[in-house]
C-alpha cells in the first residue's frame, strides 16, 4: 500500500516498511522546498540546504528506541557507526554476556527483534560524544561542518553529540552522496523497526527551527501517519546519571542507560532535561496539522 502524497510504502496495518522506495521518497521529501520553504526549513549557513535535509533530520537521526524481548531483556536500536569504512547503519544492541551490536537488516538482527515489544524512544544527545570517533572530515565534505568538532568529552562544553554529528551527515543527501544515502537507509530501517511514532515524537521535541511545519509535511507526504503525529504522549526526563550514559554515544552505554529508565505498557518518550520544555503538545500538533492543510 502507498501512503500520502509521496507514496510511502506501508503495510496493511499502516506500518512504515523498510523498502528502497521509502529511502528514495524520504530523500525527495527532505529535499523538497515546496511543502517546507523559507525559514521553515530551519536555520543554517549559506549552502546548508542546497543539498541538505530539513533541520529536524539531525534530531530524527540522533534518536533511538527500546524494545523488550520475550525473556524480559531489553534491546537498544539506533543508527550506529562502523569505523572500518566510516559507514552508518541501523543497529540493535542486546546483552548476551557482554553487549553485542548487530545490523538490524540481517538474520541476527531480525532474530533479536522477533516477538519483541516496543517500549518507547529516547531523544538524541546534542551534547557529549559523537558515534564516529576519530574521524577527520575535510572542510568541503559537509559544507564546512566537521564531525570531529562536535565530539565533546565534556557534555558541558557546548554543542556536540549525535544530533550535531548528523547535522553534518545530512548536509548532502542527493543521490551519489555515500554519507547521505547511508543515513537515509539507516533511518528508514530504524523507523520501520520502531514505528513512525518514533519520527513524530522526536520532531515534536522542538517548537522552533521549523519542526512543527516539517512534521506536518511528513504527515502530508505519508512518512508519518496522522494518528502517530497526534499520539498522546508527554515526554519524561532523565537523571543526570542516565543522561551521562547517553552522552557517551555508544550502543552498549545506551543499552545500560535504557535499563535504568522506567518503561510501561504503552510507548514512552524520554528527553534530556535541557530542552524538555520545548515539547509540542498534542493540541499544538493538531493545530499545526490544521493550519498546514489550509496553506
Amino acid at each position: 500500500m502507498a501512503r500520502g502524497t509521496f507514496g510511502f510504502d506501508v503495510s496493511q496495518a499502516d506500518e512504515l516498511l523498510n523498502t528502497p522506495n521509502n529511502v528514495e521518497a524520504l530523500r525527495r521529501l527532505w529535499l523538497d522546498r515546496t511543502l517546507v520553504r523559507g525559514r521553515d526549513i530551519g536555520p543554517g549557513n549559506p549552502g546548508d540546504f542546497d543539498d541538505g535535509a530539513w533541520h529536524s533530520s539531525c534530531h530524527l537521526l540522533g534518536g533511538g528506541g527500546v524494545r523488550r524481548r520475550a525473556d524480559g531483556s531489553l534491546l537498544w536500536l539506533e543508527i550506529s557507526h562502523d569505523p572500518r569504512d566510516d559507514h552508518y547503519f541501523a543497529s540493535v544492541t542486546a546483552r548476551a554476556g557482554a553487549p553485542q551490536t548487530v545490523k538490524l537488516d540481517t538474520p541476527a538482527g531480525r532474530a533479536l527483534l522477533e516477538g519483541s515489544q516496543l517500549l518507547g524512544f529516547v531523544e538524541g544527545n546534542s551534547t557529549g560524544r559523537v558515534s564516529a570517533r576519530g574521524v577527520t572530515d575535510p572542510s568541503d565534505r559537509f559544507n564546512r561542518w566537521r564531525r570531529q568538532d562536535f565530539d565533546k568529552l565534556d557534555s558541558r562544553s557546548g554543542d556536540g553529540g549525535k544530533v550535531w554529528e548528523h547535522w553534518c551527515t545530512t548536509r548532502g543527501i542527493r543521490p551519489g552522496n555515500r554519507y547521505g544515502t547511508a543515513v537515509l537507509e539507516a533511518y528508514v530501517a530504524l523507523t520501520a523497526a520502531l514505528s513512525d511514532v518514533f519520527a513524530a515524537v522526536v520532531a515534536r521535541g522542538r517548537r522552533v527551527y521549523g519542526h512543527p511545519v516539517q512534521l506536518a509535511a511528513m504527515v502530508k507526504a505519508g512518512f508519518v501517519a496522522e494518528a502517530s503525529a497526534l499520539a498522546d504522549i508527554t515526554p519524561r526526563g532523565m537523571s543526570p546519571e542516565v543522561e551521562a550514559l547517553f552522552n557517551r554515544a555508544e550502543p552498549a552505554a545506551a543499552l545500560e542507560a535504557a535499563s535504568k529508565l522506567e518503561w510501561g505498557n504503552e510507548p514512552r518518550y524520554f528527553m534530556f532535561t535541557r530542552r524538555i520544555d520545548s515539547w509540542s503538545k498534542t493540541v499544538e500538533v493538531r493545530n499545526d496539522l490544521r493550519s498546514f492543510g489550509d496553506r
